[in-house]
């Protein structure tokens, strides 16, 4: 398995709960009990998924007092986005040709 920060980002979004969380953040900071509010686990379990999240550099965590609170880092998001968009034309290429044959089809069956 590569190390690399790309993978790291993906294998941290494999995960529902993870990609529950990263939507919570994405509304602002929050503790890690706050976090776990939704979830049916305990807190050593949603402390791992922060774990997770926290390496692949998609959270950060603060010290505020007693206090925790978590923050949603995106920038590896972004470049899983930029990974994503290459096959994105792909498709849309693809989608457009699969368009122009179902076009000429068509054209045949109207005009038969």
């Amino acid at each position: 398995m590569t190390d690399d920060e790309l993978s790291r980002t993906f294998a941290a979004l494999a995960d529902p709960t993870r990609r529950a969380i990263l939507a919570r953040l994405a509304d602002g900071e929050a503790t890690v009990t706050e976090l776990a509010e939704p979830f049916a686990m305990s807190l050593p379990a949603i402390s791992k998924h922060l774990k997770v999240l926290e390496r692949a550099g998609l959270i950060t965590r603060g010290r505020d007092a007693q206090w925790r609170p978590c923050r949603l880092d995106a920038a590896p998001l972004g470049q899983a986005t930029d990974w994503l968009d290459r096959y994105r034309k792909f498709w849309d290429a693809r989608f457009d040709r699969l368009d122009e044959h179902l076009q000429r089809i068509q054209k045949k069956d109207t005009s038969a």
